[in-house]
Order: C-alpha cells, then sequence, then structure tokens
C-alpha cells in the first residue's frame, strides 16, 4: 500500500497495532471463558445472590398463583369483575397480588439468570430495578416522615369513601378490612373513625336495611362471645352505634380512623420497618451494584456474543 506521507504511515501503523491488541484481547477472553469453572466475579457473592433471588422468585411465583386463583374464584362467583380505573385496581386484592407478585417474578428471574451466567445485561436491568424499588421506599418515607399530617390527609380523602362503599361488594376487601380494623383495634379510615360507615349504603341510617345505623362485626370491642367462641356477627348494629355519641359508642366499639392508628404504629415501629425495607432492597443493591459486578465482567457472555464477536474480529483482520 502507498502512502502519501509519513504522517499517513504512521497512522496507519498505529491503527493496525490497536487492532492488533484488542483482537488478542478478546481472544484471550474467549480462551479464559472456554477454561472450566471460570469466573469473573466471587462464587461466593454470586451463589449468594442467586439462592435469595430463587427464594424470591418462588414467593413471586406464588403470588402470581394464589391472586390468579382469588382472582377467576370472585369471577365465577360474581360473574364480573369491574375494572374502571385505577381505584378498582388497587381496591382488588387479587389483581394487587398478581401484578405484585409478575414484578418480583420478572426481577428476581433476572437476579437468578444474571448472577449465574454473569450476564451484564441482567445485571443492569436486576440493579437497574432495585435502584427504582430502593428510590421510590426512600421517596415515600420521607413524603411520610417530613409530611405525616398532610400524607394521612390524601389517603383519607383519596380511598375512605370509595373503600367505605365497596365494603360488600368485594369479598376479598372486605374480609381484608376486617382484618385489619381487628388486628389494629380501629373503626372506619378516616378522623371521623366509626361514623365513616354512614356512608356505606347497608350501614347508613336511612338504610331499610337490618343493619342501618351499625358498623361492620370487625369494629367491636367484644366480638366473639367468650362462651361459645363464636363471632357475634350482629354486635356492629345492634346497639345502633351511629346514633351514639362517641362517649357512648367507645364503650361498645372501637372509635378511632385506622389510617391513623396505622400511623401511630408505623411511628413506634419505624426503627424495624425501615430495617426490614431496607434488608430486602438495600442489601441486595449494595451487593450487586454496577462498580462490584457488571464493571469486572468485560463483555457480555455467552456461546452466540463470542461467536459474533470473534467472527467480527476475523473480518476486520
Amino acid at each position: 500500500m502507498y502512502f502519501k506521507t509519513f504522517e499517513e504511515r504512521n497512522n496507519a501503523e498505529s491503527n493496525f497495532d490497536g487492532k492488533a491488541k484488542e483482537t488478542v484481547k478478546y481472544t484471550e477472553m474467549i480462551n479464559r471463558r472456554r477454561t472450566n469453572n471460570f469466573t469473573y466475579v466471587s462464587s461466593c457473592v454470586k451463589y449468594m445472590i442467586f439462592t435469595l433471588n430463587f427464594v424470591f422468585w418462588l414467593f413471586g411465583g406464588l403470588l402470581i398463583g394464589v391472586g390468579l386463583y382469588a382472582f377467576v374464584d370472585k369471577w365465577q362467583a360474581t360473574g364480573s369483575v369491574r375494572v374502571e380505573n385505577v381505584y378498582d385496581v388497587i381496591l382488588n386484592i387479587s389483581l394487587v397480588m398478581v401484578i405484585a407478585g409478575g414484578v418480583v417474578f420478572v426481577v428476581s428471574f433476572a437476579g437468578c439468570v444474571g448472577a449465574l451466567r454473569e450476564n451484564t445485561c441482567l445485571l443492569k436491568f436486576y440493579s437497574l430495578c432495585l435502584l427504582v424499588f430502593f428510590l421510590l421506599e426512600m421517596g415515600v418515607a420521607i413524603v411520610g416522615f417530613v409530611f405525616p399530617h398532610t400524607l394521612q390527609s390524601l389517603l383519607e380523602e383519596s380511598f375512605t369513601e370509595k373503600i367505605i362503599q365497596t365494603y360488600r361488594e368485594d369479598p376479598d376487601l372486605q374480609n381484608f378490612i376486617d382484618f385489619g380494623q381487628q388486628e389494629f383495634k380501629c373503626c372506619g379510615l378516616s378522623q371521623a373513625g366509626y361514623m365513616d360507615w354512614g356512608k356505606n349504603e347497608y350501614f347508613n341510617c336511612s338504610s331499610p336495611s337490618v343493619e342501618h345505623c351499625g358498623v361492620p362485626f370487625s369494629c367491636c370491642i367484644n366480638a366473639t362471645d367468650i362462651s361459645s367462641g363464636l363471632v357475634n356477627i350482629m354486635c356492629g348494629y345492634k346497639d345502633k352505634v351511629l346514633t351514639l355519641p362517641v362517649s357512648e359508642a367507645s364503650k361498645k366499639v372501637w372509635t378511632s380512623g385506622c389510617i391513623e392508628i396505622v400511623r401511630n404504629w408505623a411511628e413506634r415501629n419505624l426503627y424495624t420497618i425501615a430495617g426490614i425495607a431496607l434488608g430486602l432492597v438495600g442489601i441486595p443493591e449494595l451487593d450487586f451494584r454496577p462498580p462490584t459486578v457488571t464493571l469486572l465482567i468485560p463483555q457480555p457472555t455467552g456461546r452466540w456474543p463470542a461467536i459474533v464477536r470473534e467472527a467480527r474480529m476475523r473480518k476486520q483482520m
């Protein structure tokens, strides 16, 4: 080949040397990958993350299965499932389980396969998802800590009326509310407390229902009969507690709203909740952040990427 100037010749030699070095580098990497038991990262870290994500992968699959079973069972029992807006999705326990399980299933699957195969694409996706989850948790925690009353008011305004009105329409939501009211010893959602149930068409005092001026049995202080051990489902409406003042109603039912009770409970157990949240998301994010894993793997691994790179190098030579 003829070069017009000495500078062109030097540039050509430099480009050739650079391609030769790159060829040697990739050839060495491919040969190392073909060696048995070769790994770019610590086996301890790799299999620890694999095991952790495998457990979450099984848990995500379990959530999907239970959620689908509940959704189909509800569909067969009622003939239809209403999903018209975002509130219908949030308040549908089976759909929430399916969505949450799907997210956990996909992310943990990426973590399992990415850690086992040392695939940088899956590892970056996994690390990015953990980072997003971590930032969302931190955002909610900061808002809840700095603006607790604002967050409480927002939840009360957004969900109180919708949840109270659909109490009898969705069996899963009804069981969830009853469980929450019994465990946290509360009644209703907002600061109005037990009076929230006046917004339900069955408990409203103008209703012809036998439950008018009453509340769900889960609001009762003594819902379980001591002698028989059975739950008295009539305890919430036999005394017509919605017509009683707080001083009288507090002797029969819990009068405080559940959102305020849950907020107080979260404040008392703040360190425990924060520790669990950081353990679920923060520790895997620190262990598998890109500088510690993905940057140790110089190129995407696997047989097909290696073949493509080798073909390109031969073409360049």
